[in-house]
């Protein structure tokens, strides 16, 4: 019995130590990585991306809230181009840093297909709102390259949203056979839905049946050719006046092209239709404002990541404006969920930008880039400590 309990007790006394070491071992990785993560920004990023006091001249889409709106849709209105949201303040922060030149002149843009082709025109230096990157919307309706993009700021999914007690019916984009679906036209948020149900095949064509309204009463039916094509970048030109696409069993009853987030909320709420097709950070904001009485669901599995277009020929502006929004997210590490909590996170970092150029130091993006990692080793040093005391105590308590 003596014996038994010698060895208990031997083998508590191990794994004690076992256990404090190992705590040591994790402290010392947690806060070399952290340490290693406190570092001041290249000096190439401390070159001016914009000479001589040029603004740029920036267009964002107006209505695609919280990501990018203006403060009032009448375009009309003193509101119109005044720029809100996470793009809004991101753009702010890239303008807060010192030494990187950039000040924007911001339009608001009220129809959405093709935005992000308009940097190729000379109104616009560079355009955003919320614009997912795509290789094939660097191309015009020609298949010409015309624009390029930064690498992407912000993530995003696509999903339903959906009149709560509805929440079970349409859970999944399988679930749609019997259901009239509001969608943005030319927006991911179509082309997805189609893609999701079967209406589209892999390159856009809509399949045999599939039957397609026109604004002016005119009524297509796809022969699952090229000749009836939509993507996320264009479509055919004899679909471009599309209001409605009736679905073959199987996929979708009925899709209804809308122009505005608003309309397309109404006809949710007044039975029009049965979902809302788009952007998975759109629905969660309307259903947060809804008071619950619309929710989220059928959550898409394929990431999109968003970012702004600028010029084919402008790729350095578009790089180096890039490289600054990468220290602002922190490569990413930074985006929606952090700026949601704290809407002021990208002008921190901007500040903290500054600071390292005056004082040569970077210690204060510390709360921004090493949060994590020191939450992670305050709880193991408190951990190694309650060991150290148990091991210290140990002769006493157990001789």
């Amino acid at each position: 019995m003596i014996s038994s309990l010698r060895t208990i007790t031997s083998g508590i006394k191990s794994g004690v130590r076992g256990g404090f070491c190992l705590c040591v071992v994790l402290c010392v990785w947690t806060a070399g990585t952290a340490i290693a993560r406190i570092e001041l920004p290249p000096q190439r990023l401390r070159e001016a991306c914009v000479e001589d006091g040029r603004r740029l001249e920036y267009g964002f889409f107006a209505d695609f809230r919280p990501v990018s709106y203006s403060e009032n849709l009448d375009p009309d209105s003193s509101g119109f181009n005044s720029h809100l949201g996470y793009e809004a303040d991101l753009l702010t922060a890239l303008e807060t840093m010192d030494g990187a030149g950039l000040i924007f002149n911001r339009s608001a843009i009220r129809e959405w297909p093709d935005i992000w082709l308009l940097p190729a025109t000379p109104r616009y230096d560079l355009v955003g709102g919320g614009i997912t990157i795509l290789e094939s919307r660097t191309r015009d309706a020609m298949g010409t390259t015309r624009v390029t993009f930064t690498s992407g700021h912000i993530a995003f999914r696509q999903s339903l949203l959906v009149r709560a007690e509805d929440a079970q019916r349409y859970g999944s984009h399988d679930d749609l056979d019997d259901a009239r679906v509001a969608v943005l036209g030319g927006s991911t948020g179509e082309h997805r839905l189609l893609q999701l149900t079967g209406v589209v095949d892999a390159e856009g064509n809509l399949v045999v049946g599939t039957e397609i309204h026109l604004g002016d009463g005119t009524r297509l039916t796809a022969d699952g050719s090229a000749d009836y094509k939509i993507t996320a970048a264009a479509s055919t030109g004899n679909l471009s006046g599309r209001t409605r696409i009736e679905g073959t069993q199987g996929t979708v009853r009925e899709v209804l092209i809308m122009s505005t987030d608003q309309e397309q909320l109404d006809a949710l709420d007044n039975g029009r239709v049965d979902a809302v097709a788009r952007g998975e950070l759109n629905n969660h904001e309307a259903s947060r404002n809804s008071n619950s009485r619309f929710v989220v669901t059928a959550l898409d599995p394929e990431v999109e990541y968003g970012g702004f277009a600028f010029d084919k020929d402008d790729r350095a502006l578009a790089d180096c404006v890039d490289a600054r929004i990468n220290y602002l997210t922190d490569n990413r590490r930074i985006g929606f969920a952090e700026w949601v909590e704290d809407p002021e996170v990208f002008l921190k970092r901007a500040r903290c930008w500054n600071a390292s150029a005056e004082d040569d130091d970077d210690g204060c993006s510390v709360a921004a880039t090493g949060s994590t990692h020191l939450s992670t080793l305050l709880n193991l040093l408190l951990v190694a400590s309650i060991l150290f005391s148990v091991v210290f105590l140990r002769k006493r308590i157990w001789r």
